[in-house]
C-alpha cells in the first residue's frame, strides 16, 4: 500500500467547507479510479489553517495512473466551488506501507 500524504494551508473560517467540498469533489473522482481504497482528513488542534489528507491506493501504479486529465478538471472544480486562493498545498509527501507478521517467542 502506498500513502499519498498533503498538507493544506486553508482559511481557518473555511476549513469545514473546505473538507466537505474535498469529499464531494475529490474523494468522488479518485473513488472512481482502481487502487483507490480510502481517504482520511487529519486536522490539527492548535493549527486550525491546516488540513491533512491522507489517501490510500493499492500501488504506486494505480495513484500515478489516474489521468492527468481527471486531476486537472477535478482542481479546476474544486477551486471554483471553495474560492480560488482560500487554500494552498504546501506539502506533499509519498509514503509505502509495509506490515510485518509478528512472532511469538
Amino acid at each position: 500500500m502506498v500513502i499519498e500524504w498533503l498538507r493544506f494551508q486553508v482559511d481557518p473560517d473555511l476549513r469545514d467547507r473546505f473538507i466537505q467540498v474535498d469529499d464531494a469533489i475529490w474523494t468522488s473522482a479518485l473513488a472512481t479510479n482502481a487502487g483507490f481504497l480510502g481517504k482520511e482528513v487529519w486536522l490539527s488542534p492548535t493549527q486550525s489553517d491546516e488540513v491533512v489528507l491522507v489517501i490510500r491506493w493499492r500501488s504506486r501504479e494505480d495513484w500515478k495512473a489516474v489521468p492527468a486529465k481527471i486531476l486537472e478538471e477535478t482542481e479546476k472544480s474544486f477551486a471554483q466551488a471553495l474560492g480560488k486562493g482560500s487554500y494552498m498545498l504546501v506539502e506533499t509527501k509519498e509514503y509505502q506501507v509495509r506490515k510485518f507478521s509478528r512472532t511469538t517467542p
